[in-house]
């Protein structure tokens, strides 16, 4: 198992559990999906972290974009977000380290994003020819346009302060006190009522009155369809896991 799951009177916690880099390959993505399937609304909230500090999580397997694993990877991948978004307790984030690609999209999905000070957030897909497909939607939602589409095409990460600054953090906390403080912070919801928070949550989402599998689905298929057919996005893999430098083409 790449994920550990708990539990204690207040929350439910999966860990992510890979250490150093908890890369999201297509096992720990099934084990990720399967961990979300068993929580209950019986908490105040559902905690997602990852082992260590070295990072929260380095992103989605480049080898699993390859050939025909892209379609089940992805699959899986989407699958874990639309199961959290289906979730009706509140979801809390913690992230030590640096966040990126696939790692970056999965702190993004929880309620709250709460980080310590050598926390990164980066999608630096785009440096590879391809996109991150549940960023666009993401972040075409959580941040101003033109920060969020500076993001998306550029690859380049930003810090816990700036995330914080464009909305991508509730709290950001030093990373030797990052433990006590996070506990603390949780302390906010543990003390209300768990349902009295599901029915909150659950009005935020009505007021919002947004779709998010329908999206979701006509970003997969301008992915798979379109995206992955091009010889950039071939070429961008390649030359990633060659240690290369890409050679674009335009197409």
């Amino acid at each position: 198992m790449k994920i550990d799951f708990t539990s204690d009177a207040n929350s439910w916690r999966i860990t992510l559990a890979d250490p150093p880099l908890h890369i999201l390959d297509i096992a720990m993505l099934t084990d990720l999906r399967d961990a979300i399937a068993r929580v209950r609304n019986d908490r105040h909230c559902l905690i997602i972290d990852a082992q260590g500090d070295k990072a929260f999580s380095a992103g989605a397997s480049v080898q699993d974009h390859l050939g025909d694993r892209v379609i089940e990877m992805l699959r899986v991948f989407h699958d874990c977000f639309r199961a959290l978004a289906r979730l009706e307790l509140t979801t809390v984030a913690l992230v030590r380290g640096p966040a990126l690609g696939g790692g970056c999209e999965l702190a993004m999905a929880c309620d709250f994003v709460l980080a310590s000070d050598r926390a990164r957030f980066g999608l630096p897909e785009i440096n590879l020819g391809v996109f991150p497909p549940v960023a666009a939607y993401q972040l075409s939602r959580l941040i101003a346009p033109r920060r969020g589409l500076e993001l998306l095409l550029t690859g380049d990460p930003i810090d816990a302060a700036t995330a914080e600054r464009h909305g991508l953090v509730n709290a950001i906390f030093s990373a030797a006190e990052f433990d006590t403080k996070s506990e603390e912070w949780l302390q906010r919801l543990y003390r209300q009522s768990a349902s009295s928070l599901r029915f909150a949550k659950k009005a935020f989402r009505l007021a919002q009155s947004d779709d998010f599998e329908e999206r979701l689905a006509n970003v997969e298929r301008l992915y798979l369809d379109e995206l992955m057919k091009t010889e950039d996005a071939t070429e961008g893999l390649n030359a990633f896991l060659e240690k290369r430098k890409p050679e674009w083409r335009g197409r």
